[in-house]
This record gives C-alpha cells, sequence and structure tokens, in this order.
C-alpha cells in the first residue's frame, strides 16, 4: 500500500493551492499550518504575506477562505484575530484517515524515495576495560537512530569503533606471558567483584580482566624492567610478532564476551560484522601519514606530523594542531579516525558518517572532519558528531561512585531492573504471572525506563540519572507508555469475541478526546519523517508520551466496553484502541524498548 498522507499535510496543499488561487503574487508562499488549541489546526501565514503585499490580512484570509476547494477533510474555518485561520477537521475524515494507516503494515508511514547508504558509528567500549555509565549515552542513542533509518528505508552501516590497539596492551601482554595461566577460566576467583546479571560468562571474563590489568599495572609502576619489557612488547606487537598477536587475540576475545553480556543485558544487538576496531586500520596509517604529508595538509612540527587550523588556538594564543604522527613514530587517534574515515567513504561508499560520541571530543572530531575535507576524503558536509552530554548524578554532578570512580554500567543496569521488579509486583497482583514472566517483565521495564530517561532527552544536554523518577507510573517515563500500551491489549482482549480486527465507522460523530487521540495517531509519519532528517530521537519520545496521555483521556472519558453502548460506538472505540496500541509498540521498538503485552 501507498504511504498516507496527514491529514495536516492534506489541509497544507490545499490551503496553498487556495492561496494560489486567490493571491497569484503571492507565488509559492507557505500558509503556515500548525496544530492549535483554538481549533485542530490554524495558518497564520498571511499576516506576513498581507505585510509584504501590502494588504488587509482578514481581507486576505477571507479571499483565501472563498478559493478553498470543496472536500471531504475541512468541516469549518474560521477567520479570526488579526487573519488567523483556525480549521476543524470532519470527524469521518478523521476516522477514514486513521482507516488508511490501519490497513497498511508500516501504519502509512513512507519509505524514503532515494535512500542513502550511512555509516554510524556508535557503542565504542574499550578492551580489558569495564563499561561505565558513560558508555550508557551512545550505545542507546545510536542503535535508536540506526532503527529509525532503517525504518525509513536507508542503507545503514554500523561501526562499533572499539579501543583494542595502544600503549596498554604492551603491559597486558607481557604480563600475560610470564604469568600464562592468567586469563584460564579455571582460575577465577570467587572474590572477584563480577557484573552480577550480564551473564555468568561474561561475568567471569571481566573478573579475569580485571586482574589483569590491576596485577600488570601495579608491576608496571613498581618494576623498572618490567616496564622496559612492556614497552619492548608494544613495539612487537605494532610490527605483527605472531605471539604477541595471539595474546592479544586472547584479551580481545574476552572482552568480546564480557561486552557481549553487558549488550546482551542492554537488550541491544551488537553483531561481530558490524565491530572494527582501533587495529583494523594499523596497516593503513602510514598511507595516511604519507598522504597527508605529500599533499601539504599536514607539515612536521618538533618531529611530530601536524595540521594546524586558523580558529584553533590553546590558552596562550598559539595555533594548536591536530597530531596524527607524534616526534617518535607512534600514531594517535586522529590518524585511526583518518583512516577510518578513508574507508568509510571510499570503501563502504557512504554518503554520510554519524558519529555518536561525546560532546567533550567535539573539537577532536571537528579538526578531523576538516582535516580529511582538506585531503579530498570527506565531501563538505558528509560527516556530523551527534554529540551527546553527560549523565549527572541528583547532585547534578557527572554520576560517580562515593569513592569518586565512574559507576559500572552493569551495576545501573541491574538496580533499574530491581526497581522495576517491585513495579511490576504491585502492578500485576491481579495477573496471575509466573516468577519466570514477572522477571521478563522487570527486565523490559527497567531497561526501558534507562533507555527511555535517555532518549527522551536531547542528546545534547546533560540529564539526571534518577531512577525513581526513570520507573515511576507517572509523568514522561517509558513505563507510563509501557502501561498504556498494556492498557490497550487489556481492553482488546476482554472485547475478543472472535479474531477479526474491528472496524472503524466514519459515519460516527467523535468525542472531543476521541478526536485529539485520532489526530494525534494521524501524526506519526510526520513525526518520524522529522526524527530521520534531524538525528533527534527525543521528538519520537515526545510524540509517544503525546499519545499515551491522548489515549490515557480517551479511556477516562470515552468508555469502550460499556454495555448500553451501541455496537458500532464499541467497534469504532475499539478500533482506536487497537491501532493506539500498535502506534505505540511501532513507535517503542523504534527506540529499542520493549512493550509487554500484560502489565
Amino acid at each position: 500500500m501507498a504511504s498516507v498522507p496527514s491529514l495536516a499535510a492534506s489541509i497544507h496543499q490545499r490551503l496553498a493551492d487556495a492561496l494560489g488561487a486567490a493571491l497569484p503574487e503571492a507565488g509559492s508562499a507557505d500558509p503556515l499550518l500548525r496544530r492549535s488549541d483554538r481549533a485542530d489546526f490554524q495558518a497564520n501565514g498571511l499576516l506576513a504575506l498581507a505585510k509584504k503585499l501590502g494588504g488587509n490580512p482578514r481581507e486576505l484570509a477571507g479571499r483565501v477562505v472563498d478559493a478553498l476547494p470543496e472536500g471531504a477533510e475541512i468541516e469549518g474555518v474560521e477567520v479570526s484575530g488579526p487573519g488567523f485561520l483556525n480549521i476543524t477537521v470532519a470527524d469521518a475524515a478523521i476516522t477514514a484517515r486513521l482507516a488508511d494507516r490501519a490497513e497498511d503494515q508500516r501504519l502509512g508511514v513512507p519509505q524514503a524515495e532515494s535512500p542513502g547508504t550511512t555509516v554510524i558509528d556508535y557503542a565504542q567500549p574499550n578492551v580489558a576495560k569495564e563499561m561505565h555509565v558513560g558508555h550508557l549515552r551512545s550505545t542507546v542513542i545510536g542503535n535508536a537512530i540506526t532503527r529509525i533509518l532503517e525504518h525509513r528505508g536507508e542503507h545503514v552501516i554500523r561501526r562499533h569503533h572499539i579501543g583494542d590497539w595502544g600503549t596498554q596492551f604492551g603491559m597486558l601482554i607481557q604480563y600475560l606471558i610470564e604469568h600464562p595461566h592468567e586469563l584460564d577460566h579455571a582460575s577465577d576467583r570467587a572474590s572477584d567483584h563480577a557484573a552480577p546479571r550480564a551473564g555468568d560468562e561474561g561475568s567471569a571474563a571481566m573478573a579475569r580482566l580485571n586482574r589483569l590489568y590491576k596485577d600488570s599495572r601495579a608491576l608496571f609502576d613498581s618494576d623498572e624492567e618490567f616496564k622496559t619489557r612492556a614497552r619492548d612488547r608494544l613495539v612487537l606487537l605494532q610490527s605483527g610478532d605472531q605471539q604477541t598477536l595471539e595474546l592479544w587475540h586472547k584479551i580481545v576475545d574476552e572482552s568480546t564476551i564480557y561486552f557481549q553480556g553487558v549488550y546482551e543485558l542492554l537488550d541491544v544487538e551488537i553483531r561481530e560484522e558490524d565491530v572494527k576496531g582501533e587495529s583494523s586500520y594499523n596497516d593503513a596509517l602510514h598511507g595516511v601519514v604519507e598522504d597527508l604529508e605529500s599533499s601539504g595538509v599536514a607539515v612536521r612540527s618538533d618531529g611530530a606530523l601536524c595540521v594546524f587550523f586558523d580558529d584553533v588556538k590553546g590558552p596562550d594564543g598559539n595555533p594548536t594542531p591536530l597530531i596524527v604522527q607524534k616526534s617518535n613514530g607512534g600514531f594517535g587517534y586522529a590518524a585511526t579516525d583518518l583512516a577510518a574515515i578513508r574507508d568509510r567513504v571510499g570503501d563502504l561508499g557512504a554518503d554520510t558518517l554519524l558519529y555518536v560520541v561525546d560532546a567533550r571530543q567535539s573539537l577532536h572530531f571537528k579538526m578531523v572532519f576538516e582535516t580529511a575535507r582538506r585531503a579530498g576524503w570527506l565531501p563538505e558536509g558528509a560527516a556530523r558528531q551527534l554529540a551527546f552530554g553527560t549523565v549527572l548524578g541528583k547532585d547534578g554532578k557527572p554520576f560517580k561512585t562515593r569513592a569518586g570512580e565512574s559507576v559500572r554500567l552493569v551495576d545501573l543496569l541491574d538496580e533499574a531492573v530491581e526497581r522495576a521488579e517491585t513495579v511490576v509486583r504491585e502492578k500485576s497482583q491481579n495477573l496471575g504471572l509466573s516468577e519466570e514472566e514477572i522477571a521478563e517483565r522487570s527486565a523490559q521495564v527497567g531497561i526501558g525506563a534507562v533507555k527511555y530517561a535517555d532518549l527522551s532527552t536531547s542528546m545534547s544536554r546533560d540529564y539526571v540519572f534518577d531512577l525513581d523518577r526513570m520507573v515511576s507510573l507517572n509523568g514522561d517515563t517509558s513505563v507510563y507508555l509501557q502501561y498504556a500500551y498494556a492498557r490497550t491489549q487489556s481492553i482488546l482482549r476482554k472485547a475478543a469475541g472472535g479474531s477479526a480486527a474491528p472496524k472503524p465507522h466514519p459515519e460516527l460523530p467523535l468525542e472531543p478526546a476521541e478526536r485529539a487521540l485520532g489526530l494525534q495517531l494521524d501524526e506519526l509519519g510526520e513525526t518520524l519523517d522529522t526524527v530521520a532528517e534531524t538525528y533527534e530521537p527525543h521528538r519520537l519520545a515526545a510524540y509517544l508520551y503525546q499519545l499515551a496521555s491522548s489515549f490515557t483521556t480517551f479511556y477516562e472519558h470515552c468508555p469502550v466496553l460499556r454495555e448500553d453502548n451501541d455496537p458500532a460506538l464499541v467497534e469504532n472505540r475499539l478500533f482506536l484502541c487497537e491501532l493506539t496500541g500498535r502506534t505505540l509498540r511501532e513507535g517503542m521498538s523504534l527506540l529499542g524498548i520493549r512493550t509487554p503485552e500484560r502489565l
């Protein structure tokens, strides 16, 4: 089925046609149609147009009304104030448009006509290190944007740029050579602090890595001879020594087990073929350096290869360069990021590069993108950093433990699930859920609460991590949305006399709460278009909250299964419940959040 235009889009087109017929001199002026609390829609574009043409805005508005073509969508148009057009949509038009949406598996949401190729870089943990709260936002935001772009029909390539290369690996590998059983699974100690619900295998892997890192670091800091051997080992790693590479792979494999355990708990799929760490670009680094230097984009400064920018200066007023290669011949993050750009544009054919990365790295990526553009590797405007803010504690400061350390991600997720279990048990006392079902729903509610708290905030802003608020049934929370969805399913189960979907009845008049819900349901497609264009998933979260709120009002004011209701009225309201449930489920799924059928 073809996409279903919204009523707003249809009415906007009718107004534009009428504007052109009544005022040819207006050209392609925008009527500026918006939702309104005075009517269903309001058009206020005539005020600016009248000023431009030197006319009376109320008179011009009247001429536009007279020129409006007849149609079933508009029930009435009123000229108000200095020349606003207040537009009321016909009840039958609302129900008929929703019927068209209900017939389509995509709810009438269009797909991109000319999809491009987008490479999105998100979820970037570091090998041999525990994931902390700072890893939450990149993963959750990137996953949601990916799902939304794919739903639109874009060709999306995921890239997880994990930190699997660098100076710490010389220390870790040298320690493994001298303590060969350190990563043996049988050597796990019961006293190690392991992630309680990230999976037994992942917990044990992190315990081994924690022990390896702590013991090797202690030796590195206290033994100069070991420190020398560790630095020599790093050179062997970078030169491709077989034994060193085998042990490096062992460390990476242990970390991968742990990462997957955390991502499984977070309910985010990270595919092996999408993981391309820093090490993947090691062989390309010399080519990056040679090309930048030979083209003059980068120059030598005190032995290091640097790129300078007129608008980037340090506190002393001197230019702060992007260092591509250090004076000792080593490579920094910039070289790896530049190699990744060449791979993503040149080999993967990306039209757009998205980087879901902490806002504190904005200057780095600004310089990397400009360097790649100067070198001819990156088209103008093709790369964009989707910079996100910081997760804060209730004190308004970056979220830390009492000891001042970063909070482990698995600890946050476990606590969220535990808090959610309290809510689930309270709300499901009459549902007869088994312990297994309670555990499943607790995970869906708890993890959903964490994701939604992040996604409902504009990504550029900081937000406070407050589990009490996140798992609340009241207010703008995922639990509120999940409960609204579960309520739609409960109503449909109670009404089930057969398997056929309820039919809409456009001939019936609508109550104000029905109209409000219907108009909200009609906005899904435009909302998703906006989110895909702006990469702002909080707009989808806001839409879903408004939809759930509209459904709650409808539920309170429009009894669905009351015995004295006319059968057609019952069926029409069941139709609204069914379409609301489908829309909530679809929208929540695009955000990466589960919707339990019973809650």
